[in-house]
């Protein structure tokens, strides 16, 4: 029997948890790229697939719905793959092992990959039901949105008739989203030179952090744990001489780090005098954070062991301060809020990714503004700080904002359906996070676009699940509008 068996509707879940068995991460997607079209192929669809794995798949309207204008139904294949620390999985062989709770769906240990799998699944249930009334169908599948939108990007959409688009990857139930942030990758790197030294490691760690999007919850004034670590080293250093020898954090740039670590060495000889004083410094550091992330980060903790003995390489002296000083002075987070829209982030950036290799020092920062020029100021600052402490920045995934359109009738018409199904006012809003459709819009004239999508919390997190009645929900709705739209 299968987890989603007894959920309704029942082949939404089914083409979901077919999904979510396949290894579908960023940058690994041939696997679900081909199941896409192997859909197309079983069902008789015209289906185009491109060099990067962009797929697209075309339905004739139903009887009635003959001539009617296409409508584009559009997410990404690709998911955000985090885990606890104690799951043992292999996000590029193994699928996800899903499970139910009350009216979730979640995934053991992982992310779930709602954000977008949904998508997909809500589509080919659309495709394969003879039943549905609809009008011509452009279904449009990408890859790699969750690392700079590459495949939107790079897709060629000449093909496609349809000028009303669905994006359905948004993670909130009743809210339409109608303009996003653009935003880009940033990779900063430093070199480093090392030297042996012999001494005492200590392995230092902040976690127990929530992380999350660093779009959608970049305000929530969450800890990053790679920011948290640079702040304890660096007060580390102002009483306890130490050499640096590892550091690490985060995994994807559109996550915010839930933890980070480091190793540092103490002299041999003074080692155990400065064992004391160490876990002083944590505990008073622990505390101090504790009471500053009570409420967004109550779980927030320091951990201090020691890791082990005896000859290593080092950072030497110059590099440290260099490093240390790209941390403390790196911005981060919410860097203005709109004029124009209360309460929503207009510009933000999230150091996502840290690694600190033989030579090199690394930080990758997802940069995102919906105002162009900000965008590219900050990421010019963090270009004069990286090469003012010798580096080097290489930018890449550019995607444009999605700006507002006064008029939409694709967005009456939703906000119509959704009013008589559920006798409640949906909330049209902008989102911070980067959507597809400011490429999308580029590249097609007069297109007309929302997003939406059912409740799916914490996503880019092991916590990530989504709400089982609110995907029925959602899709009542998007059967309702392809009724109406003839």
């Amino acid at each position: 029997m299968s987890v989603c068996e007894q959920l309704e509707p029942k082949r939404v879940f089914a083409y979901f948890e077919d999904i979510c068995k396949i290894p579908h991460g960023s940058g690994n997607t041939k696997a679900i790229s081909d199941y896409c079209v192997s859909f197309a192929k079983k069902h008789g669809l015209k289906w185009s697939q491109d060099e990067g794995g962009n797929v697209i798949i075309w339905k004739e309207g139903s009887e009635g719905y003959e001539n009617a204008e296409p409508v584009i139904i559009q997410g990404h294949m690709d998911m955000v793959c985090e885990k606890e620390n104690h799951v043992e999985i292999d996000f590029e062989k193994e699928g996800l092992r899903l499970y139910v709770d009350g009216d979730f769906l979640k995934a053991e240990g992982t992310t779930l990959g709602g954000d977008d799998g949904i998508a997909l699944a809500y589509a080919f249930a659309i495709l394969e039901d003879d039943a549905i009334p609809h009008p011509p169908l452009e279904i449009v599948i990408t890859v790699d949105e969750e690392i700079g939108m590459l495949g939107a990007e790079a897709m060629d959409l000449s093909m496609l008739k349809g000028k009303k688009l669905l994006n359905i990857d948004s993670d909130e139930e009743g809210i339409f989203l109608t303009s996003c942030a653009g935003g880009l990758q940033a990779d900063c790197q430093l070199p480093v030179s090392r030297l042996q030294s012999e001494g005492i490691c200590y392995e230092i760690k902040v976690t127990g952090l929530k992380g999350g999007h660093s779009g959608g919850e970049i305000h929530k004034e969450r800890g990053n744990g790679i920011v948290l670590l640079g702040r304890v080293l660096e007060r580390l250093r102002e009483t306890i001489p130490f050499g640096l020898e590892i550091l690490q954090g985060g995994l994807k740039d559109n996550a915010i780090p839930r933890e980070a670590a480091g190793r540092i060495l103490l002299d041999a000889e003074t080692a155990k005098e400065r064992e004391q004083e160490l876990s002083a410094q944590i505990a008073s550091l622990s505390e101090e954070l504790k009471k500053e992330y009570r409420n967004s980060d109550p779980e927030i903790t320091i951990v201090c062991e020691r890791s082990g003995e005896g000859k290593t390489e080092i950072l030497d002296p110059s590099s440290l301060i260099r490093v240390l000083f790209f941390l403390r002075t790196m911005p981060w987070g919410v860097q203005h809020m709109s004029t124009d829209m209360e309460g929503l982030v207009e510009t933000s950036l999230n150091p996502g990714i840290m690694k600190l290799e033989q030579e090199v020092f690394s930080m990758c920062f997802s940069v995102r503004s919906s105002v162009t020029s900000r965008k590219y100021e900050v990421t010019d600052r963090l270009a004069f700080l990286t090469e003012f402490l010798g580096g080097e920045i290489v930018v890449s995934g550019d995607y444009p904002a999605w700006e507002y359109k006064a008029e939409s009738p694709m967005r009456e018409l939703m906000a119509e359906v959704y009013r008589e199904l559920f006798q409640k006012e949906p909330k049209i809003q902008a989102i911070h996070a980067g959507l597809e459709c400011g490429i999308f819009s580029g590249k097609i004239e007069g297109l007309d676009c929302i997003s939406f999508g059912p409740d799916n919390f914490d996503i880019h997190t092991p916590k990530e699940r989504l709400s089982i009645s609110s995907t029925e929900r959602v899709w009542k709705l998007i059967l309702e509008f392809l009724k109406r739209s003839r």
